[in-house]
């Protein structure tokens, strides 16, 4: 049986989707190619080795190139395919006659049979060798980690004595946090109706519409999803909406809006609110619609570059502004273990030109007195503080309203949240900051747009 005959093999599958992410796709589009043949547990079995070898994927590399005496390309399907074999004998628990016999039974349908004997030795020497390679693993945290050196090295600058803890918690399987809908029911009879469908959760003490469960599950088994009681949401960007302190009949703008959980929160909490959703992507802001949809809500929304207002503001001032700012993404690593590979160091600063380009061209979309919430799920100063600081020096009607707050942790301006277990909800890693434009005085008449 040749390769293009071959049936599905969720371990080929595997090094399909990694190598098409090592050559710049997102583990997401990779994975949404795994084809229909796969079972639904083989395509369980499939995407947990992908993002298990992303997550470890330099850790990994060092030990193939301890046991080969010829280097492979990093971005082959053999390099991966030894990857999918080292993650199962390290981490998996595989049992090793599975995790050595069906990764050489996975060369065939990746049309690299002649390799057969060469994955099979590397597997087997590192079964008899396992103890001595891993003590010989060197301390460099970027390896121990498996992250490139430029973000491992940022994280050093920006975290200090925190860096390892928040390398490693970006390794960690983030957990299942939904967001209870408080407009059709409270978050305590929300977890009453879990517990009788036989799924355990807990509250957030600093979330208030938070629950997050003992362990992830499909959506079509949480009740009422599909009638709108009930969102997938990550416990840190759920402190979005609260900062904003709505208020009936305030007009407010979701600047970034995609996929839309922010979107729907806001209408959820304060229903009578004048809601624009902006995002630069039409398809990603058919999610947002989508999403709402599920809900019963509904709001304004446009396709158009934030930063263009003359594409879409018609000159009335917003009360309210949220910008979830483009960044790096290097909060949630955890759940994109592909962004450390796909990220460069040169994209920081271009990322960090794009979101003060944003909110320089809000600010003037700001009625006086009213506030703006600059969100990035990133960990680096670059995008959050710094580019908060530097704002702040050069607009002169703009000041910080300190987030006075039980979590994360505060900056120079704004709160930082670190990654996963190193706050007390688990969320993802997540920069706040709140400004405030200085309402005019009677000398000062305000500027019509």
């Amino acid at each position: 049986m040749n390769a293009s005959t071959s049936p599905a093999n969720p371990r080929a599958e595997a090094v399909r989707a990694l190598v098409a992410c090592l050559g710049g796709a997102s583990l997401d589009d990779a994975l949404a190619r795994l084809p229909g043949s796969l079972s639904g547990r083989d395509q369980a079995f499939a995407k947990a080795l992908a993002y298990g070898v992303l997550r470890d994927h330099r850790l990994l590399s060092w030990l193939i190139d301890q046991l080969l005496e010829k280097p492979l390309p990093a971005t082959s399907s053999a390099h991966a395919l030894l990857a999918v074999g080292l993650h199962q004998l390290r981490s998996l628990g595989t049992p090793p006659h599975a995790a050595v016999g069906e990764t050489v039974n996975a060369t065939e349908p990746l049309g690299i049979p002649k390799l057969r004997g060469l994955v099979n030795a590397i597997l087997r020497r590192y079964q008899r060798e396992a103890t001595a390679l891993e003590e010989r693993l060197p301390a460099d945290p970027a390896i121990r980690h498996s992250y490139p050196d430029w973000l491992a090295q940022a994280v050093w600058r920006d975290w200090g004595e925190q860096h390892q803890a928040v390398l490693e918690a970006g390794n960690q399987p983030a957990p299942m946090t939904l967001r209870v809908n408080r407009r059709l029911g409270s978050r305590d009879d929300y977890g009453a109706r879990l517990e009788a469908a036989e799924i355990g959760s807990c509250t957030l003490p600093s979330v208030p519409d938070a629950l997050r469960l003992d362990e992830p599950c499909p959506v079509d088994r949480l009740p009422g999803f599909a009638d709108g009681a009930v969102s997938v949401q990550d416990a840190s960007a759920q402190l979005a909406i609260g900062l904003l302190e709505l208020r009936p009949r305030q007009r407010v703008l979701d600047a970034c809006a995609a996929p839309g959980g922010k979107t729907a929160q806001a209408l959820e909490r304060q229903p009578e609110i004048f809601l624009t959703a902006l995002d630069k992507d039409p398809k990603r802001l058919q999610r947002v619609r989508q999403n709402l949809d599920r809900l019963g809500l509904s709001c304004v929304g446009f396709a158009a570059d934030a930063a263009d207002t003359a594409s879409w503001w018609n000159g009335e001032m917003f009360d309210r502004i949220l910008l979830d700012a483009p960044c790096s993404g290097s909060g949630v690593i955890r759940r994109h273990p592909d962004i450390k590979w796909l990220r460069r160091a040169e994209d920081i600063p271009k990322l960090a030109a794009q979101q003060t380009r944003l909110l320089e061209a809000l600010w003037p979309t700001l009625a006086p007195g009213g506030a703006l919430v600059y969100a990035t799920c990133s960990i680096l100063r670059a995008e959050g503080e710094e580019v908060v600081r530097s704002f702040l020096v050069k607009t002169p009607d703009a000041h910080e309203k300190k987030i006075e707050a039980n979590w994360g942790e505060a900056r120079s301006v704004g709160r930082r949240i670190a990654p996963g277990d190193l706050n007390d909800f688990d969320g993802d890693g997540f920069y706040y900051a709140r400004l405030v434009k200085r309402a005019t005085t009677d000398s000062e008449p305000a500027q019509k747009p």
